[in-house]
């Protein structure tokens, strides 16, 4: 069939600079920067660095610069200065307390840092939910420029007479203008049946729980620096008291050398002395290396850098009080009762109810108001004004003349959404129910854990009553052997066993003491109370 329309003159090329820039667009895409990623799983990634070794953006660096070969990266001073935990100057005065340093750690350590933000971000959270409460009033000024071009056919132009016209030789229409919008929106949710209250209120239990959880951190603070504190203590006290060891072991070993050279002992005698001093001072050495590694726990969990040296305070003569008071039935409750965490299960849980309400409201009615104000000029004729975003809604409804305004009042109900809503209030209903079970786990927990800390703390005053029972034997029995066996009436072997035993018997009471002091901590700590007064 022959077409009636012919087109004038031939299409043209599509010009270099339109294929350039066709060309960018396309190389632009998603997918181009794979090639800044690794390139395969088994060879190394070589990034972009700076000049002092900062991993920069592709392109922004130069590529593997002062970078060894292989799978190591570049260092970046930058990291380390940025990161770096303060130090602790050395008191001329007085050493360290353990107060000093729990009053240090609640501004030096991250943890107490990172609890305080996400309390502050639960109050903003409150802060947004109350916002949904007024009005959105939302300010707009489009301006821009519009041009048209239309041209019809015009019938005496079929010069052949067969009806075929050449395309657009008719008379043609031009338009073109530039004009400015200025627009006012405003959307007010009114009354939605208590579901904004509901969902204040969860936002309410949560800020509850963070700012629990709050204090929560400050009280593992403590505690972990309360435990290092005294875990390093024990570790100082098996290191002098392996130095006394190691005295008490020369002294033997001078005794045997003393008898071998005075012809009363033996060459058996003095190589024993010499392998009992060695195997002492083996202990030492790693006992001095124990304590070192506790010092440096202490230092992080006080959140202060491993280099810092300080000195501490000496507890190792602090009495310890016999008494064997066991806690009753009421004071176990009171002590779960103010337990940071089972607060803030309580207050999860409560929040978990409130949101069953806000998913349950959520298929009440809502009473909504919405406007908007516009002014126009020049010769635009818009009717709406687009969003820019995902939190800008369009700006809808406008009128054609130069100055007009609108408000609209509504009420919308929901009558179907393939069953969302009550999915939503299901899930809701499911995590209401997790959140009681968590509630009823951590109390029982909670007792467990107070029960174990003070079965604890009474295993640790017996352990160290007996101990000190135990340690004034072990010295008599080694002054008795020592001195025996310089009188040529005991034997090496005695002696030894009698030395190894005060060893043990010292040592066992020092950790016994420390225990105690640290089942003391654990036992605050389970009943809630640590970080109180006087604690």
């Amino acid at each position: 069939m022959k077409s009636r329309f012919k087109t004038a003159g031939t299409p043209r090329r599509a010009s270099l600079p339109t294929l350039a820039a066709t060309a960018l667009l396309l190389a632009g895409c998603a997918t181009a920067e794979l090639a800044t990623a690794p390139p395969r799983p088994d060879r190394p990634w070589t990034p972009d660095v700076t000049a002092a070794g900062t991993i920069v953006p592709p392109g922004h660096g130069q590529r593997g610069l002062t970078l060894p070969p292989g799978y190591t990266l570049p260092a970046d001073p930058a990291v380390v200065t940025r990161g770096a935990s303060p130090a602790l100057p050395a008191q001329t005065a007085h050493p360290y307390t353990l107060a000093d340093l729990i009053d240090v750690a609640q501004s030096a350590n991250p943890q107490t840092r990172r609890a305080w933000n996400t309390a502050r971000d639960a109050a903003l959270a409150v802060g947004i939910a109350r916002s949904t409460y007024l009005p959105h009033l939302t300010a707009t000024v489009v301006g821009g420029w519009s041009h048209s071009h239309g041209q019809t056919s015009d019938a005496s132009l079929d010069t052949n007479g067969d009806g075929t016209l050449p395309l657009g030789n008719g008379p043609g229409t031009r338009t073109s203008g530039a004009g400015e919008v200025q627009t006012l929106g405003l959307e007010w949710l009114l009354f939605d049946f208590g579901r904004r209250a509901a969902t204040i209120a969860a936002a309410h239990q949560a800020q509850i729980a963070t700012n629990i959880l709050f204090t929560a951190a400050h009280q593992k603070v403590i505690y972990a620096v309360t435990t290092a504190f005294y875990t390093h203590a024990a570790a100082t006290a098996r290191v002098r008291l392996l130095h006394t060891a190691l005295d008490n072991a020369r002294r033997v070993q001078a005794a045997a050398e003393a008898r071998l050279h005075q012809g009363q002992g033996t060459i058996v005698d003095v190589t024993q002395a010499r392998q009992a001093t060695a195997q002492i001072a083996l202990r030492l050495v790693q006992a001095e290396g124990d304590d070192e590694n506790t010092y440096l726990t202490l230092l992080a969990a006080t959140g202060v850098s491993a280099e810092t040296r300080i000195g501490l305070e000496d507890v190792s003569g602090r009495p310890l009080t016999q008494d064997d008071a066991r806690l009753s039935e009421d004071m176990v409750k009171r002590a779960v009762a103010r337990r940071p965490d089972v607060l803030a299960a309580y207050a999860a849980a409560r929040a978990a109810h409130s949101r069953v309400s806000a998913a349950r409201d959520a298929f009440l009615p809502s009473i909504f108001m919405t406007g908007n104000v516009s002014y126009a000029t020049g010769r635009m004729n818009l009717t709406s004004v687009p969003g820019i975003g995902s939190d800008s809604a369009p700006t809808l409804n406008l009128s054609a003349n130069r100055f007009s305004s609108l408000v609209l009042g509504g009420i919308s109900v929901p009558i179907f959404d393939g069953g969302l809503r009550a999915a939503v209030v299901k899930q809701a209903q499911d995590q209401s129910d997790s959140a009681e079970a968590t509630l009823r786990e951590t109390v029982n927990d909670a007792i467990q854990q107070i029960v174990a800390a003070e079965n604890a703390l009474r295993t640790g005053l017996h352990a160290y009553a007996a101990a000190t029972t135990l340690r004034t034997a072990a010295q008599t029995s080694f002054d008795a052997s020592l001195t025996a066996y310089r009188s040529g009436t005991g034997a090496i072997t005695q002696t030894q066993l009698a030395q190894n035993g005060l060893l043990d018997a010292d040592i066992s009471r020092s950790d016994a003491y420390y225990a105690t002091l640290i089942a003391a901590a654990g036992l605050a700590f389970g009943t809630g109370a640590l970080g109180g007064a006087g604690l």
